[in-house]
């Protein structure tokens, strides 16, 4: 199903074709003056102490305005719109914008973006026999979701950076290079380019079945090089790929004390997989065979049909009781799966999305995943009944 638009992708710093003025390209792009206004929205609220009321408004004015370009452009998510009785005209609050379930991206084009202008595109994980999401992107699109990705992941993984500071980063996961599709591993490159020492590497792999599997000889000497370096590691992968690490250094007796400073990235995810452990399980693991403090491992909350991503704590922050937070340019709500309404602090119900970030498909996305309100942030708490497994975790073996 196609969108009868055509504009082309314009990507920050991208030269304007010969010809072609700036106000002409906006024209082309419909999007493109509302990507630059989420841009500067962000830049000016990156900090994690900005407050959701001091926000409220110009957020509002986004979204709102963001709607009615989805709802012209979009026609995929125009219809469901129109099936819910809902126009730009009838809204007044982001609240009441609706939510494209996640399933939906498996079946539908749900963007606004024309064929020729989609340059990349992040499926969801999943088994073979599962049918995959599809976000398509463009090369404005990739940028908004840098953009919006690098100052969260530092506010939580590197509170402690100096200017232009460098840290070397382990990431568990294949590179893009292996794995086109996967946000994560997208997500993983950026941090690397733009936080990482020129000693950063990957070191996960493929099988013959393309499950992601970690190199385990990789894996234990960069290790061992950073206990002989004694500079501080940032390791980040999926739970499943930290469970395949622990096995290695277990099989083989091992046991690192990391130095000070080390953290960890975990995506979460466990379904579908025979080897489970708990979360405290695992991080009570990974202290004890790497050295990091439970205070140090920080878990990532993200999907391939967002452009945002929210964390559970601030590393090495004295935060007793966990709660994942998205950033300010997104806003989360907990509905009851009978009503679709709210449901009030404390109760569980599914957890809903609305992401400025996803400027070029939908706004808001209904997840499958449930979850409790906890003040601003909320807490995760497992899967909808009956709901396809999902989770970055289900490319591994």
């Amino acid at each position: 199903m196609q969108v009868a638009i055509n504009f082309p992708a314009v990507a920050e710093h991208q030269p304007v074709p010969r010809g072609a003025s700036k106000t002409a390209m906006t024209r082309l792009d419909p999007f493109s003056n509302h990507a630059a206004r989420v841009r500067d929205f962000i830049r000016t609220n990156e900090r994690t102490d900005s407050s959701p009321a001091q926000t409220e408004p110009r957020f509002n004015k986004l979204s709102l305005d963001l709607f009615a370009l989805q709802f012209q452009y979009n026609a995929t998510y125009r219809r469901l719109c129109e099936a819910r009785n809902t126009t730009p005209d009838t809204l007044s609050h982001w609240s009441s914008i609706p939510a494209a379930p996640a399933a939906a991206f498996k079946e539908l084009e749900l963007t606004s973006l024309p064929p020729a202008a989609r340059t990349a595109v992040f499926h969801s994980s999943g088994t073979t026999q599962q049918q995959l999401s599809r976000h398509f992107h463009s090369a404005a699109s990739l940028a908004l979701y840098e953009e919006s990705l690098r100052p969260w992941f530092a506010a939580h993984l590197l509170p402690d950076r100096k200017a232009d500071e460098r840290f070397d980063l382990l990431m568990l996961t294949p590179p893009p290079a292996l794995a086109p599709h996967s946000s994560l591993a997208h997500m993983f490159e950026t941090v690397r380019r733009d936080f990482g020492s020129p000693s950063s590497r990957f070191v996960g792999q493929l099988d013959n079945a393309g499950a992601w599997i970690l190199d385990s000889d990789a894996a234990l000497a960069a290790l061992e090089n950073t206990a002989a370096q004694q500079r501080p590691l940032l390791l980040l992968g999926t739970a499943f790929l930290f469970v395949n690490l622990l096995d290695a250094l277990d099989a083989r007796s091992l046991r690192f004390t990391l130095p000070a400073g080390s953290r960890v990235m975990e995506t979460g995810g466990y379904k579908g997989r025979a080897r489970v452990l708990p979360q405290i399980e695992l991080y009570a693991l990974i202290t004890d065979r790497l050295g990091v403090p439970a205070s140090g491992i920080v878990c990532e909350y993200g999907m391939s049909e967002l452009s945002s991503q929210a964390y559970d704590r601030i590393a090495f922050s004295p935060a007793n009781q966990r709660r994942h937070l998205f950033p300010p340019w997104a806003r989360v709500q907990i509905v009851s799966p009978e009503t679709g309404r709210e449901v009030s602090e404390g109760e569980p119900g599914l957890l809903r999305i609305l992401d400025l970030a996803n400027t070029w498909s939908v706004l808001a996305v209904q997840t499958e995943d449930l979850a409790i309100r906890r003040g601003e942030g909320f807490e995760l708490i497992g899967r909808a009944d009956r709901a396809e497994v999902r989770g970055c975790s289900l490319m591994t073996a």
